[in-house]
């Protein structure tokens, strides 16, 4: 079974190194000048520094190249995952395609798994997720993942194929749990990094970060979900791990949201898209979401964080 990685970022790249441990691997590149420039220097500069990357690594703009494999790992922004399909779904539409992006389409109110059937739907859709970080799968450092699909035996397959020596994953077929895990928990690490960001303490992160677990249970499951996925890798871990680490991209928004300064708008964090997207949802639903609600109050300027921690404090008591 043949793998390529669609999209040069950090992550991709970091999975595209591991991978190759186990054989030749493709990776793709959109910018054609960045592309000839990882294949002659060896590096990805801008966003692995210091990380060679292996001989049997090829990188590729030719999208038809790197769509000849027979697995097609996504790793996009989730809000242009959409985009990607549609532009090149003569290359993809009857491929497995293995989503690593983790949001909910603004639009749509949709996860990974859920746009690639509704966009290509021919094709065999999984996601990948979890907690992790680029720079440690790149660097070769001990990573679990989820790997989520909805036909049990093809997720066996995937599972045996896209483990590494570094890498190990764990399989479900709950890929509702798994999208919802994966988003949510990125709406949370903002909140805690303005808890952080504001002096408000780590025992207010350590509260906001549980009663953050408990939106994310009460969305999955009233979405279908299973419990037992969020309190796995791609929930209960991926929070853990993306609440307290400078290196998570939506802590540190949070951190500046906190700190009154001012936030790289280059820089993708999944999670501004995705608090909006699961605030409007939960409208729809019906349901009590109170941190995603106060952090997209905040990401629009609704609320100051002095007003969105008050805000918190002052709802009701209630049981645990």
């Amino acid at each position: 079974m043949s793998i390529s990685v669609l999209g040069s970022g950090a992550f991709g790249t970091a999975l595209a190194i591991s991978l190759a441990g186990n054989g030749p691997m493709t990776l793709w590149a959109r910018n054609a000048m960045k592309a000839q420039s990882m294949q002659d220097s060896r590096r990805n500069g801008t966003r692995l520094p210091g990380v060679a990357l292996p001989e049997n690594l090829s990188i590729t703009a030719d999208i038809a190249q790197a769509c000849a494999s027979d697995v097609l790992l996504l790793a996009v922004p989730m809000q242009t995952l959409r985009e990607v399909l549609e532009e090149h779904q003569a290359h993809m539409g009857s491929k497995t395609l293995v989503a690593c992006c983790k949001g909910i389409e603004l639009d749509s109110g949709l996860g990974p798994v859920a746009v690639i059937q509704e966009a290509l739907p021919e094709a065999d859709a999984a996601l990948l997720t979890g907690p992790s970080f680029a720079a440690d799968i790149a660097r070769g450092l001990p990573t679990a993942l989820t790997l989520a699909c909805g036909d049990a035996e093809q997720c066996k397959v995937l599972q045996e194929q896209l483990t590494t020596a570094n890498l190990r994953l764990y399989r479900t077929t709950d890929t509702a749990g798994a999208e919802i895990g994966g988003a949510l928990k990125n709406v949370m690490a903002i909140a805690c990094g303005a808890v952080i960001g504001a002096g408000l303490g780590d025992s207010a992160r350590a509260a906001l970060m549980t009663r953050g677990y408990a939106e994310m249970q009460r969305m999955a499951l009233a979405c279908g979900a299973k419990a037992e996925t969020l309190a796995g890798l791609s929930g209960f871990g991926d929070l853990t791990l993306t609440c307290s680490s400078d290196l998570s991209r939506n802590y540190r928004l949070g951190l500046s949201i906190g700190r009154g300064e001012e936030f790289d708008s280059s820089i993708t964090v999944e999670g501004a898209a995705t608090a909006r997207a699961v605030a409007a949802q939960a409208q729809r639903m019906g349901l009590d979401m109170p941190i995603t609600l106060t952090v997209t109050n905040l990401l629009d300027q609704r609320l100051t964080i002095s007003e969105a921690a008050a805000h918190l404090l002052k709802r009701p008591l209630k049981e645990e």
